[in-house]
């Protein structure tokens, strides 16, 4: 069985290629092929950069209410598997402390995160598209002053940067939807 493979187009022309690792983090893969088929990705503007540490693609569900959805922890959920390291090359899924872990919002770490484990799957790696994070990490920043949460620094390009669409190949395998939360509080940054 081969693992499913996703490209990212950006509408600068750039791609990143992912691999995406169901045995690392299955509810995680789930829930990002969850969002990918509805089209949440598609289009949307890289919302956070933190130069030293990573590109977060979304806080805001994509700003859709199709990717407004709680996942439980995925070694809450899986506490037989070992999470793997975050660090440059991979992917991550996020997370909102108490009320679980974020359903798509994605995020590349550009440094080793061991702060991260075993709280932030990392669910995938980069197979192309290295040049183009470091590209990202590079660009002009502004403040975010409207984020919910004042004691996090959040910075967006000055030229937003664009997902265009986002494809994947996923070699005739079936990959269900993913385990939800049921709540009913959402992040605050969700919420405008």
């Amino acid at each position: 069985m081969r693992n499913p493979i996703v490209t990212i187009y950006m509408e600068n022309g750039s791609r990143i290629v992912l691999e995406l690792l169901p045995e690392a983090a299955p509810n995680t893969v789930n829930s990002f092929l969850f969002a990918w088929r509805q089209g949440v990705f598609d289009g949307h503007a890289i919302e956070r950069i933190v130069p030293k540490d990573w590109i977060d693609v979304s806080y805001s569900g994509f700003h859709r209410q199709e990717g407004q959805y709680l996942i439980p922890y995925e070694y809450k959920l899986h506490p037989e598997i070992e999470p793997l390291p975050s660090d440059f090359g991979c992917v991550c899924m996020g997370g909102y402390g108490e009320l679980g872990q974020a359903g798509c919002e994605f995020f590349f770490p550009l440094r080793p995160c061991p702060e991260h484990r075993g709280i932030y799957p990392v669910f995938g790696r980069v197979l192309e598209g290295q040049e183009e994070l470091l590209r990202l990490k590079g660009l002009e920043l502004e403040r975010v002053t409207d984020y919910p949460y004042p004691e996090i620094e959040v910075n967006r390009p000055v030229i937003p940067q664009r997902i265009a669409r986002v494809e994947a190949e996923l070699f005739g395998q079936e990959y269900p939807e993913p385990v939800r939360v049921a709540h009913r509080e959402l992040p605050e940054c969700w919420k405008n």
